[in-house]
């Protein structure tokens, strides 16, 4: 009888291990990974419009380094990505052109974790090839018959673009405030505007049909761009990986490549 009760604890308590070993696994896979450590499933990324071209290159790298990973990117004006966060809307990773926004998220305790700087970008004069009408300046914005387009105050290219402008002792009234920089920058392409103040990232990408004009007063706005995972990630795995992907060598030279500077 006492051989037959030993063998009977020994095959309960292997039982017990084998169903907590199962509910480990369980969890792992619904956090987004694969039980294996892979990251694994869809990763949406919420991200500033000046991101647009390296976050899309960024985007496919990552689907490459984690097969099984496919990732969707919202992009827009940060102030409004922050308020569509904040309201509810389903998002792993926010990645914003300026701090002020991001802190509009983590003050509604909405990320997961602290918030960190990737990169930086700063402001230039677009104006179409050929700079017709000889902008060399902020104060050249302000002459008769020249049109300028800027970005909303709200959002971060907008922001720096008043800090420029405060810095030069400059008041300028835009035919257009536009809610994000490709906006400002769609505006210069199609003739509606002479000139925008947007960032020398928005300007490279655009060097077949825009010229960049360079102003001092821009060093007293340059933008550091954070990102951080959200804290009601649907892939929370996923939502860590990319930020530490973002911050990784190969995405940092996509960064470098597009004009932005080093954090």
């Amino acid at each position: 009888m006492t051989a037959l009760r030993t063998r009977l604890a020994v095959a309960a308590l292997l039982a017990v291990g084998l169903a907590v070993t199962g509910c480990g696994a369980g969890d792992d896979r619904s956090a987004g990974g694969a039980g294996d450590g892979r990251v694994t499933g869809p990763v949406t990324v919420f991200a500033a419009a000046s991101l647009t071209e390296s976050f899309t290159r960024i985007g496919k790298d990552f689907e490459a380094a984690n097969p099984g990973t496919s990732v969707t990117l919202n992009f827009a004006g940060s102030s409004g990505l922050a308020n569509q966060i904040n309201q509810g809307a389903p998002a792993d990773v926010f990645a914003s052109a300026a701090p002020a926004n991001m802190g509009t998220v983590t003050e509604a305790g909405n990320a997961d974790g602290t918030p960190s700087v990737f990169a930086r970008n700063q402001l230039v004069i677009a104006v179409p090839r050929g700079n017709p009408k000889g902008v060399t300046g902020l104060a050249a914005l302000t002459s008769p018959g020249v049109k300028v387009a800027l970005c909303a105050r709200q959002v971060p290219c907008g922001a720096a673009a008043r800090s420029a402008l405060d810095a030069a002792g400059i008041a300028l009234t835009p035919v257009t405030l536009e809610q994000d920089v490709k906006g400002a920058l769609a505006k210069v392409k199609l003739g509606e505007v002479d000139a925008a103040l947007v960032y020398r990232t928005d300007v490279r990408a655009a060097s077949a049909e825009l010229t960049g004009v360079e102003f001092p007063e821009s060093a007293r706005a340059v933008n550091d761009y954070p990102i951080v995972a959200l804290k009601d990630a649907p892939n929370p795995a996923g939502a860590r990986a990319f930020v530490a992907y973002v911050r990784s060598a190969p995405a940092q030279a996509i960064l470098a490549e597009a004009g932005f500077q080093a954090p």
